[in-house]
């Protein structure tokens, strides 16, 4: 009977859990991105806290104030200025179905081998405007449909982004408390082991976070070196656009514009230097320093952080530039306990020294 009864309480402890998953279930990825933010910038909450007297309810309220005006505020006059440039955008194209095409910039006709050809397309493009906008009616609405659709997402990311920050003060205010429970939890799991696999967990979340980070300030110092090699207005301003763009993993939207003004202004030579300069050291340097400076300072291989980060990306989107590799990290340390335990030992009772290896 005893059997019994607790096997009735495992099982709507269980219920318990899974219906508290599903009711967590809509804020999953807010709740991962206040837990990824807090846990990067936990060293300066610590400081903070010193520097307010142990005050921890007011440092978090600071810091969170700190990572809105620094995040928040900006990604707003962003989305607020492609609204913008959308409706100059709807502008344009009305003028060029009433008016046509403006002249054909004087570079156009000088690129080599295929300027005349170029400069040929341009005026048959002006002289056939209206046939080509009746051709391309029919789908301007299944674009606008698709805009719309993408327009939505960036709000509810606008949205997720605004929960995210709320819950990052909760993040910093309870963070030890979170932390005891955590490991306190994984000892009733796994035993002894439990710290050595926090440990784990949050090296590897720390190395990423440095990765994203040193990767996205490489690329925004080598953006702004083409930028003013090249003589581009506004470098150290598009600079540091670069390093927001490059922290969700898509700098071309910055100096790609770039490559394209200068071609407009005539300036094919810098306008090709540009373009290679982008594609091949501001884009490229994501390739080859992203995933050293994941590997650095931890015993994995680099092909398992190489695979965690791109097969992560590709499974969980942004997301998983931080679980793909915090997945592999944990299951490759598991196997590695597993072949090395002795036959018998239980996985969760390792020597010290097996400890010692993998701190």
């Amino acid at each position: 009977m005893a059997n019994n009864d607790r096997l009735l309480v495992q099982i709507l402890l269980l219920a318990l859990l899974g219906a508290s998953l599903w009711v967590l279930a809509p804020f999953w990825s807010a709740l991962f991105w206040a837990a990824v933010l807090s846990f990067a910038s936990w060293p300066v909450m610590r400081v903070l806290t010193r520097l307010l007297g142990g005050r921890q309810a007011t440092a978090a309220g600071v810091l969170t104030l700190v990572w809105t005006l620094l995040v928040a505020v900006p990604l707003i006059m962003l989305g607020l200025n492609l609204a913008d440039h959308i409706k100059d955008l709807t502008g344009l194209l009305k003028d060029f179905q009433v008016d046509g095409l403006p002249p054909a910039p004087t570079w156009l006709v000088e690129v080599p081998l295929i300027g005349t050809n170029l400069l040929g397309f341009w005026q048959t493009i002006d002289q056939q405007g209206a046939a080509l906008f009746a051709t391309v009616q029919p789908y301007l609405g299944q674009v606008g449909n698709w805009l719309l659709a993408r327009s939505a997402r960036i709000g509810g990311g606008m949205v997720e982004l605004a929960l995210s920050l709320v819950l990052v003060f909760f993040f910093y205010r309870d963070g030890p408390r979170l932390a005891a429970f955590a490991e306190s939890l994984l000892e009733r799991l796994i035993g002894d082991r439990a710290e050595h696999y926090l440990e784990l967990v949050a090296g590897t979340v720390q190395r990423v976070v440095n990765g994203v980070i040193g990767t996205a300030a490489a690329q925004a110092i080598l953006a702004w070196i083409g930028f003013t090699i090249a003589g581009v207005p506004g470098a150290l301003i598009l600079g540091i656009m670069t390093f927001g763009f490059s922290l969700i993993m898509v700098p071309p939207l910055i100096w790609g514009p770039a490559v394209a003004w200068l071609f407009w202004q005539g300036e094919v030579g810098m306008g090709i230097f540009l373009l290679v300069w982008g594609f091949f050291v501001i884009s490229g340097v994501d390739n080859i320093l992203k995933p050293y400076l994941i590997s650095r300072g931890g015993n994995l291989p680099l092909i398992v952080v190489l695979l965690g980060v791109f097969g992560g990306i590709l499974a969980f989107g942004f997301m998983g530039l931080f679980l793909g590799p915090t997945l592999l990290a944990v299951a490759y340390s598991l196997l590695s306990d597993w072949v090395g335990a002795p036959p018998g030992q239980p996985v969760t009772q390792q020597p010290e020294n097996r400890d010692t290896a993998h701190s």
